[in-house]
């Protein structure tokens, strides 16, 4: 049933896949529009979504006549998108500021689960058994959520130069992955 290798190799995997520490830009960036970030609410959305997609995925792509290339590159786009907003300061996905959805949605969906994660869910379902995989999507949302709970502090240690720098440089590493994402799959 359990087994080590398989849970360690599934919990690595999706960590490269979600990149939640590549991603701390786009937290503070996230937070600094809404105000916060609710670590519990975005951790819960993202584990909902994971585990529905691991068990209705491909049938739900299926269903609607969505292939996974055309999934991932709807991924990619936003990806694309949210990368542009890090690099020119600019704001694409406007924030209502009555709601504070951010926690959902860029954070939740697409950033940390998006087409990548989804795909990889897919694909993590057909080589691994289910309560691996399962233990392997618990490990990577204990880490997400500790990762959002912290990030004023990461933010502080970062200072305002820091986090100009790295939310450009992380900027242009997520148009390449988008990019890298739009030609694997067109």
């Amino acid at each position: 049933m359990f087994n080590l290798q398989q849970i360690f190799s599934v919990t690595l995997t999706l960590f490269a896949v979600i990149d939640i520490v590549g991603s701390i830009p786009i937290i503070i960036q996230i937070r600094q529009r809404e105000g916060e970030i609710k670590a519990e609410l975005a951790t819960f959305v993202a584990g909902c979504l994971m585990v529905a997609f691991l068990f209705v995925g491909q049938s739900l792509l299926g269903l609607l006549g969505v292939d996974n290339q055309s999934f991932a590159l709807a991924g990619a786009v936003v990806i694309f998108l949210i990368g542009l907003e890090m690099i020119l300061g600019i704001e694409l996905f406007k924030s209502d500021m009555s709601g504070s959805t951010g926690s959902i949605v860029p954070l939740a969906f697409p950033l940390i689960v998006g087409a990548g994660t989804m795909t990889t869910l897919l694909s993590l379902r057909a080589a691994y058994s289910l309560p691996n995989v399962l233990v392997g999507i618990v490990l990577n949302l204990i880490f997400v959520y500790v990762v959002l709970k912290t990030s004023p502090w990461i933010e502080r240690k970062l200072g305002k130069g820091g986090e100009d720098i790295l939310r450009r440089v992380f900027g242009v590493i997520l148009l390449a992955i988008a990019i890298k994402l739009f030609k694997t799959n067109f």
